[in-house]
C-alpha cells in the first residue's frame, strides 16, 4: 500500500477538490500521510491565479522535487491549475514530475499513479479549460476541523472580467442539482459538520443552468432543513445578481448567517469599466444600501484590487473615499497581477510595482481604522461564538469565531473559559484589537 501526501495551495475550492482527490485515492487503496518523508506519492495541488500564488506553487513543486531526489523511489503529481494552465511548459521544464493532472481529471489520479510504476513512464493528463463537477456519491476526505466543512455548489465562471485566468483555466459555469447538494450537507452534517461555507466562482450564477432553474434562495431553503447545521455562509456572490429574494431568503431563514461576501474591486467608474465590471460606483452603492436594508445587521465582506493599469492617484483616493463612505466589515486587498491571456494584460499605463504595493498598505490602514472602530463598538455584548480550539501555544485560553467570520479569511476570537471544539458558546467581548476580539465564555453558555 502506497502513502501519499498532498500540499494543498489557493482557495477553498481548491481545498474541495484536494478532498476529492484524497477520496479517490484511499478507495483505490492508497494510505494518506502527513509526513513527506513517509510517503513515496507527493502530490501538491497548485493555484495559478495571480503571479504570487504561481511563485508559491512553483517553490512547493521544487521542494517536493528535492524531497523526491532524497527518497528513493518517490513520485511527485503536480495537480490543480497551474498544471491546467501550464502543462506543457511544466512537462518540458521539470523532468522529474511524473504526473500532471489538471482540474477537470483528477479523480483519475489512481490510474495514472499505476501506469507511472516504472520510473521512465510519465503521465500528462490535461487540456484547455476544464473542471469536475463534484457530486454526493464521490468518495470525499474531510480535512482540517470536524465541525466546518466547504460545500462546492457549482464549477466555472461565465464572467468576463478583465483580470481574470479562471474561466481559461475551469471552463463555464455548471451547477450541481438541489438534490445532490442536500445529499451532501446531510452526510457532512451526519459527520459533525456544523457550519457550511457554500463555495463556487460565482453564488450568484447557481441554478440558472439547471432544468428546470432554480437559484441560489432555493437552495438555501433547501440546505437550511438539514436540522445538524447551525451556520450556513455564502462566499462569493456578484454584486450583478444579488437578488431582493437571494437577500430576504438570508434575513428570513435562521441557520443562513447574516454574512455577505460581495468582492466588488474597486470604486472608480473609469477602473470599474476597464475590469469590465459593474457601471459605476453608484450602482455599487445602491447594492450595498439594499443588502444592509433588507438583511438588519448584516456583516459584508468584500474585496479590491489595487493598481489596475490606468488606476491614477485620483482613481485610488476615489476607491479609498469610497472604502470610508461605506464601512465595510471585512475588506481584503490584492495588488492588480498582470496575468497573460487576459483582456488587461496589454493594457496601457501598466502601475510600478512599488506603487501597488503602497496603496494596498495605505486602503489595509484606512479598514484597519474602520475595523478597529467597529469592534470596539462591540464591548460588553454578548455574542455566538464556534469554538475551534486552544490556541496555538496557549493551552488555557481558546480560539473561535463569530457568525460574522469566515474560517481563514478573517479575525478571531480569543477566549477565556471552558469549552470544546464546535462548541456554540455565548461569550462577552472584553477587549477589541483592530480585526480580533477577546472574550469570556457566560456562565450557563448553551
Amino acid at each position: 500500500m502506497e502513502k501519499v501526501h498532498l500540499l494543498t495551495l489557493g482557495c477553498p475550492k481548491n481545498l474541495a477538490d484536494s478532498e476529492l482527490m484524497l477520496g479517490a485515492l484511499v478507495r483505490a487503496g492508497f494510505e494518506i500521510t502527513l509526513d513527506p518523508d513517509d510517503a513515496q506519492v507527493l502530490l501538491v495541488n497548485t493555484c495559478a491565479f495571480i503571479e504570487a500564488a504561481k511563485k508559491e506553487s512553483l517553490d512547493a513543486i521544487l521542494e517536493a522535487a528535492e524531497a523526491k531526489r532524497r527518497g528513493h523511489g518517490k513520485r511527485l503529481v503536480v495537480a490543480g491549475c497551474l498544471a491546467q494552465r501550464y502543462g506543457e511548459e511544466l512537462r518540458a521544464s521539470m523532468p522529474e514530475v511524473d504526473v500532471l493532472v489538471g482540474t477537470g481529471n483528477f479523480l483519475d489520479l489512481p490510474e495514472l499513479l499505476r501506469r507511472t510504476e516504472t520510473p521512465e513512464h510519465r503521465e500528462i493528463a490535461y487540456a484547455g479549460a476544464a473542471h469536475l463537477l463534484p457530486n454526493a456519491d464521490m468518495a470525499r476526505v474531510k480535512t482540517g476541523a470536524f465541525f466546518t466543512s466547504y460545500l462546492k455548489i457549482s464549477e466555472g465562471c461565465n464572467h468576463k472580467c478583465a483580470f481574470c485566468i479562471i474561466p481559461k483555466i475551469r471552463g463555464s459555469h455548471e451547477s450541481r442539482s438541489v438534490a445532490d447538494l442536500v445529499a451532501e450537507a446531510q452526510q457532512l452534517a451526519d459527520q459533525g459538520v456544523r457550519e457550511l461555507n457554500l463555495i463556487a466562482q460565482d453564488l450568484t450564477a447557481y441554478g440558472r443552468d439547471l432544468d428546470p432553474p432554480t437559484s441560489l434562495a432555493g437552495l438555501l431553503r433547501e440546505l437550511a432543513k438539514v436540522e445538524q447545521i447551525r451556520w450556513i455562509r455564502l462566499l462569493y456572490c456578484y454584486p450583478n445578481f444579488v437578488t431582493d429574494e437571494l437577500l430576504d431568503t438570508i434575513a428570513e431563514l435562521p441557520n443562513v448567517v447574516k454574512y455577505v461576501d460581495i468582492p466588488l474591486q474597486h470604486g472608480d467608474d473609469a477602473i470599474l469599466r476597464a475590469m469590465r465590471r459593474e457601471r459605476s460606483a453608484a450602482a455599487l452603492h445602491r447594492i450595498l444600501e439594499r443588502i444592509r436594508k433588507r438583511i438588519p445587521g448584516v456583516a459584508i465582506r468584500t474585496s479590491f484590487i489595487v493598481g489596475f493599469p490606468g488606476e491614477t492617484e485620483a482613481a485610488f483616493k476615489r476607491l479609498n473615499d469610497f472604502v470610508r463612505e461605506e464601512q465595510f466589515d471585512r475588506m481584503g486587498v490584492f495588488t492588480y497581477s498582470r496575468e497573460e491571456n487576459t483582456a488587461a494584460y496589454d493594457l496601457a499605463d501598466q502601475v510600478p510595482e512599488s506603487v501597488k504595493r503602497a496603496r494596498r498598505a495605505e486602503l489595509m490602514e484606512t479598514q484597519a481604522e474602520i475595523s478597529l472602530k467597529k469592534n470596539r463598538g462591540l464591548i460588553g455584548r454578548e455574542l455566538e461564538v464556534l469554538v475551534e480550539g486552544p490556541m496555538a501555544g496557549r493551552a488555557t485560553r481558546l480560539r473561535g469565531r463569530t457568525s460574522g467570520q469566515a474560517p481563514e479569511i478573517d479575525g478571531a476570537v480569543f477566549l477565556n473559559g471552558e469549552a470544546e471544539p464546535g462548541e456554540f458558546v455565548r461569550a462577552r467581548v472584553d477587549r477589541a484589537l483592530s480585526y480580533d476580539l477577546h472574550a469570556s465564555v457566560a456562565a450557563g453558555h448553551a
